[in-house]
Parts: C-alpha cells; structure tokens; sequence
C-alpha cells in the first residue's frame, strides 16, 4: 500500500505519505547515523510537504548549511553536531559520542537532553588546548542558540526530520572547513 501511495504522490505531486519521513526518521534513530541517502529523502519530504501546501515557495531546506534557517528543529539538529564535534575533538580515542547516547531523545524530546548537554559542553571546551578553536566553537553555539528561546517539551515529526537535516548540514561544514583549511 505505501509503495502505491508513493508512487501516486510522484506522478500527481502530492505529498509523500507521512509513513515514508516516519520510516526514514526511525531508521536514524535506530542505526544513530544520518547518511546522506536518508537526508535527501527527509529534504525532499519536507520540501514536498511545504511546496504542496503552498506553491510559490519553492523550498525549505536548502542543499547545504543554512545560517538564516530558523527553525528550532533545524538549530536543535546543528547544535546537537557542535555538541558532538566539540566531544570529538576534545577526547580524540573517545569509542562512543553524545550521538550514541542522546540523539534519539535529543531529537524528539529536547528538553530532558539539551540542558545536560549544554553543560557537558562546558567541561568538553575546557579540555581543549587550542584557544582559537574553543573561540570558534563558543561562538557558533552562540550564533546558533540566539535563534532558540526555549527548548520544546517535542519536536513533531517534520521537526525531527529537520533536527536530522540541521546534524546533517553542520556535520557536513565541519568536514568541508576542515578540507579546504588542508588544501
């Protein structure tokens, strides 16, 4: 039945059936991974979903980092990527990330996690050595939080599918900055 649905929203560009992002998004918490297959089919979810309900927008979700994107589920989603590179990159051996133990609760109930996190952030930014680094990291929590006025009790399901996008996107310009600094 969902395949028909599917295949029905593609040929008369309807919406996706909410089934579809559900899968994609238990996936991610399932497996505690967004590739980059499951974020363009939740983009494209969303973007379906938005353009249908109103059809001179275009799109939500961009291809990369949106900085000017202020939902709270997409700031949640790059802040909880921040939270996690700043655990890397100050316990380089470390086996197990935040993402491992937080994100399925992060990204559905964020209020019983960010509170914990964002104070683990503290002590994970003092073991850094470099300075600068630590600079940077404090200032692009600031620019991302500055948009958030309060942590939600849930994120509905297009939100999680956004918290994914915003991990997503932020992991992506981690590893992006740091191959053209190499080049």
């Amino acid at each position: 039945n969902i395949a028909g649905e599917t295949m029905r929203a593609i040929l008369e560009g309807l919406q996706y059936p909410q089934t579809l992002l559900q899968a994609a998004i238990r996936r991610i918490k399932a497996e505690r991974e967004v590739t980059y297959p499951r974020a363009a089919f939740i983009k494209a979810c969303i973007n379906r979903t938005v353009r249908y309900k109103n059809p001179t927008q275009k799109e939500e979700l961009k291809m990369s980092l949106d900085e000017s994107n202020t939902n709270v589920g997409y700031r949640l989603g790059r802040l909880f990527a921040t939270l996690e590179k700043i655990q890397q990159e100050s316990h380089p051996g470390i086996n197990a990330t935040i993402r491992d133990k937080f994100y399925s609760s992060a990204s559905s109930s964020p209020v019983t996690v960010f509170g914990n996190l964002m104070r683990f952030k503290n002590h994970h930014l003092a073991k850094l050595e470099n300075v600068g680094r630590r600079r940077n990291f404090e200032r692009l929590i600031g620019e991302i939080v500055s948009a958030i006025s309060d942590y939600p009790p849930h994120l509905k399901l297009d939100d999680q599918g956004r918290f994914a996008i915003g991990y997503y996107h932020q992991m992506q310009e981690f590893y992006t900055k740091k191959d053209k600094q190499g080049k």
